[in-house]
């Protein structure tokens, strides 16, 4: 929260060195970060909507570590903690990896904010912690490699596949995608989306079916695109780091595949899978099809039944439903 980052650079709280570039990572669209001076401010965000966001604003961003001209060194690090305790734990890592001054740690308790401080007063010197707003911030010495152990290596193996810390389904292959994937007919089309295509395995699938000629991936975060161009080492695939609810197809395409995202924190949001409909259908040549599975609980039948003239439901069990919807129609207005 930006009001303990202020706080913890109040007078007699951590000193920032007075020049030099300041490493931000992760910090989600909406985080005041007004206690730092913009000039000296480089965003570190893996996902789209935020990383746009504070482009947006004015800011110098990059999607990940990986990009940083080597062998670049900040003067001073802010690292806003994910829920993933993976991805948590490697990006205060690679904050400290590339920072020679302090390296602050913002988060809040319901992130694990308690247990990476914890975890880092076993490794190395931290200060005591500023306490607000149910969570937590507090500071240590960048420059050693005391957390090298919490990198990950490139690509955690899963089933074939590779994926990362911090994306969706890390550990293994997502039940609902793989029920969707079993009910995706022999053919498909010539064009095909796979709208918030993750780590690649829904695309994967897309692909042994007959006739498919060109497959867009589109994936909002950066790190899992990244694995997915290992997953899907196909020619006919094409890879775009974009918001799909906004998102332009190049031209229409015959069928769309998604299993949608439907939380952006910790409550259910089902306006994402909603956006998410309706991008499809507007990307969808007349007589196109949409295949999607989500959460038995999802209000979604009535929107399909807006944007297209045929809906139903033709898998699922109490966990998840397999919808498929043909024919879109275009929207008003």
């Amino acid at each position: 929260m930006s009001l303990r980052l202020s706080l913890a650079l109040e007078p007699g709280g951590c000193v920032m060195p007075p020049e030099g570039r300041i490493a931000v990572f992760a910090p989600r669209a909406g985080v005041d970060l007004t206690a730092l001076p913009k000039d000296r401010v480089l965003i570190l965000q893996r996902l789209r909507p935020d990383f746009e966001a504070y482009e947006a604003a004015g800011f110098t961003c990059l999607p990940e570590v990986a990009d940083l001209p080597a062998p670049e060194r900040f003067a001073a690090a802010v690292v806003f903690l994910p829920r993933a305790k993976a991805e948590a734990r490697q990006l205060v890592a690679q904050a400290a990896a590339v920072t020679t001054g302090p390296v602050l740690v913002d988060g809040a308790k319901t992130d694990g904010i308690d247990s990476v401080l914890k975890a880092l007063r076993k490794l190395t010197e931290t200060s005591a912690p500023v306490s607000k707003a149910h969570g937590k911030i507090f500071w240590f010495q960048g420059g050693n490699n005391a957390l090298s152990d919490w990198i990950a290596a490139d690509g955690i193996p899963v089933d074939g596949f590779v994926t990362a810390p911090g994306v969706f389904s890390a550990d293994g292959i997502d039940p609902a995608s793989q029920l969707l994937a079993e009910c995706l007919p022999e053919k498909l089309g010539r064009r095909v989306a796979d709208l918030g295509a993750g780590w690649g395995y829904l695309a994967a699938q897309i692909l042994t079916r007959a006739g498919v000629e060109h497959l867009h991936l589109v994936e909002a975060d950066h790190v899992a695109l990244g694995c997915a161009r290992q997953n899907v080492a196909d020619a006919r695939a094409q890879f775009h780091w974009a918001d799909a609810r906004k998102w332009q197809a190049p031209e229409q395409v015959n069928t769309v595949v998604m299993n949608p995202p439907f939380h952006a924190g910790r409550s259910a949001e089902p306006e994402l899978g909603q956006a998410f409909i309706s991008a499809a259908a507007n990307m969808l040549v007349a007589s196109g099809h949409l295949w999607m599975v989500a959460n038995r609980h999802l209000p979604y039948e009535t929107l399909l039944g807006e944007r297209f003239a045929a809906v139903s439901e033709v898998a699922g069990n109490n966990r998840f439903k397999v919808l498929h919807a043909q024919r879109p129609r275009r929207a008003k207005g």
